[in-house]
């Protein structure tokens, strides 16, 4: 699995190497043209991993900032726990480096707005990792219907039903504190695949969600996590699509992790991960067809997002070769923070929440 015509390696520093970080070590791994020369994380256990992981020598720092005053690389990659993204861009925006932030972009909306703005001016490729977006059955999915398999859009709805947050350094993922809550840490995904697919933009948000069976008795310094396990988001969008997710984090149970559907006027497009299969169904006349989308098992290997991180790492390259703008931008990524805020707002507040009461 290998990128072909490329004239120098792209020096790649991670900053962050826990399971995310070590994925996407993993995958560059995989492309001619590139490879991790650096990385950074002040936890011994995560820097010993990737070490483990990297495809040759690497320079290690406890500290990000050595790394990038080293001058030995060419872009960044951010995958520290979600509560530092800000602090960590704001030393990385004094250098020209090309960037690939880990979602969600900040936890709170001034902090994530902030950066969108000083993305905007950065002298690097600024890419925030919404991985979905390049799952191969995904990718199809969208330019199915994109390209009006099912006629015009009317409904979409993506279900995550999934096992519960997984274990991180010190626990930092248990405290909506330090992720931004459940739809915004894990939705964010989503609402930006809702505003990828329905090519508009949200206007009213509604939720329902709770913590109803995980992380109930862990205790940590005396404290009970309060990360929701559950919800359901309803979206309205400006040009008339309504959107639905549907979350539950005790479902390990589920045949498909994920799974996408987008109906229109004339027929139905079902995207199931990660059997990688879409489904097609017309009205007129009735009928049901179903053609499968493969992955290699060695790029399938290399992570938990169905071969996401290798092509997402194939597409920001491109751009960084061919000096074009990132595909995921800042902009993206402060618009899908704010939907996950926004939702969070309709649960606590028990109310439908205006996307105009986020200064976007």
């Amino acid at each position: 699995m290998r990128e072909s015509g490329v004239s120098e390696a792209i020096r790649y520093g991670i900053i962050g190497s826990g399971m995310m970080g070590i994925e996407h070590i993993m995958n560059i791994n995989m492309i001619e043209g590139a490879h991790v020369a650096a990385i950074a994380d002040p936890h011994d256990g995560s820097r010993e991993w990737a070490r483990a992981t990297a495809a040759g020598k690497i320079s290690e720092y406890a500290d990000y900032r050595d790394m990038l005053a080293a001058d030995e690389i060419d872009a960044v990659i951010i995958a520290t726990p979600n509560y530092t993204h800000a602090a960590v861009l704001e030393d990385v925006f004094a250098t020209k480096l090309h960037v690939l932030c880990e979602k969600p972009l900040a936890t709170t909306y001034d902090d994530a707005r902030k950066v969108a703005q000083k993305a905007e001016t950065h002298g690097g490729v600024f890419w925030v990792g919404m991985e979905y977006r390049y799952m191969p059955p995904v990718t199809r999915f969208v330019e199915e219907v994109h390209g009006g398999r099912a006629g015009r859009l009317r409904m979409f709805s993506i279900r995550e039903h999934r096992y519960p947050f997984l274990q991180k350094v010190d626990d930092w993922n248990r405290f909506s504190i330090n992720t931004g809550g459940t739809l915004v840490e894990k939705s964010c995904h989503y609402f930006d695949m809702m505003r990828h697919v329905v090519q508009s933009e949200p206007v009213r948000i509604f939720a329902s969600g709770g913590q109803d069976v995980n992380h109930l008795d862990e205790r940590y310094d005396g404290k009970v996590p309060d990360i929701l396990d559950n919800a359901y988001v309803v979206v309205d969008f400006a040009n008339g699509v309504r959107a639905m997710h549907d979350l539950c984090m005790f479902a390990e149970g589920s045949r498909n992790q994920e799974e996408m559907s987008a109906v229109g006027e004339t027929g139905k497009i079902e995207c199931l991960i990660p059997e990688g299969n879409l489904v097609f169904g017309t009205r007129h006349p009735k009928q049901v067809e179903t053609l499968h989308v493969p992955v290699s098992a060695e790029v399938l290997k290399a992570g938990f997002h169905h071969g996401a991180s290798y092509f997402q790492h194939l597409a920001f390259q491109k751009a960084i070769r061919e000096g074009k703008p990132a595909t995921v931008t800042a902009t993206d990524g402060l618009k899908a923070v704010a939907m996950g805020l926004a939702a969070h707002r309709s649960i606590d507040e028990g109310r439908p929440v205006l996307m105009s009461e986020f200064d976007l």
